[in-house]
C-alpha cells in the first residue's frame, strides 16, 4: 500500500467555520456535527458503509438557513478526498452500487479521475428531510464531486420517502467510493490511467 491516505483540513469564512479528518482505510468510524441531523445522518452512512473514517464539526450562519453550512461542509471534505486520494496510485479508479432500502432503490457510479462532474437524478422532494432540502442535496453532491476530483452519477431508481431515497443515494455512494478507493493489488503502486497522471 502506498503511503497513509487522509488528510486533515480547516476552512474558515464569514459564514461558516469547518474542519474534517478523513482516513480512507479506516474502518467506518465517524464523530460528525454539523446542526443538522438529517445531513450528519447521510455523512454517517457514507463514512459506515464507505469503511472510510470521518471527523467533522461544522458551524455557520444557520439563521439565514443551510445553504452555507451544506456547501462549505461540501467544499471542505471534497478537498479532504481529493488530498486522501492524491496521485490515485494502486486505486481502483471506478466503482458502483445498487443499494436498497425499504422501497427505496438507489445506484450510483464513481469515477475517480481527478475531474469533478456530477450527473444527478435524486427524484427527492419536498419534506420529511430535517430541512435538508432537495436541491442542497444535489448541491452537496456537485460541490463534493468538484472539489473531490472525481465524477460521479446518481440515479434514484424508486422510493417513495424522501428520507428513504436520500438514505440509499447516500449508501450507495458509499459503497460506489469505496469500490473505487480500495487498492488493487495487480496494480501495485501505477496511477490508473493510460495518461499516466490523474487530473
Amino acid at each position: 500500500m502506498t503511503s497513509s491516505r487522509t488528510a486533515s483540513l480547516n476552512r474558515e469564512t464569514g459564514e461558516t467555520k469547518i474542519s474534517v479528518e478523513i482516513n480512507l482505510d479506516g474502518t467506518g468510524q465517524y464523530e460528525i456535527e454539523t446542526g443538522n441531523g438529517m445531513l450528519d445522518h447521510m455523512l454517517a452512512q457514507l463514512s459506515r458503509h464507505g469503511l472510510i473514517d470521518l471527523k467533522l464539526n461544522a458551524k455557520g450562519d444557520t439563521n439565514v438557513g443551510w445553504h452555507h453550512l451544506v456547501e462549505d461542509t461540501a467544499i471542505l471534505l471534497g478537498r479532504g478526498f481529493a488530498e486522501a486520494v492524491g496521485e490515485a496510485r494502486g486505486i481502483t479508479r471506478m466503482g458502483h452500487a445498487y443499494v436498497p432500502l425499504d422501497e427505496a432503490l438507489a445506484l450510483v457510479a464513481v469515477d475517480f479521475s481527478g475531474r469533478g462532474y456530477a450527473v444527478l437524478d435524486t427524484h427527492l422532494g419536498e419534506g420529511d428531510m430535517g430541512g435538508l432540502t432537495p436541491d442542497l442535496v444535489d448541491h452537496f453532491l456537485e460541490s463534493l464531486a468538484q472539489q473531490g476530483r472525481f465524477n460521479i452519477h446518481v440515479r434514484v431508481l424508486a422510493g417513495e420517502s424522501n428520507h428513504h431515497k436520500a438514505e440509499a443515494l447516500f449508501k450507495a455512494m458509499a459503497r460506489a467510493m469505496r469500490m473505487a478507493l480500495t487498492m488493487d493489488p495487480r496494480r501495485s503502486d501505477d496511477i490508473p490511467s493510460t495518461k499516466g497522471i490523474i487530473g
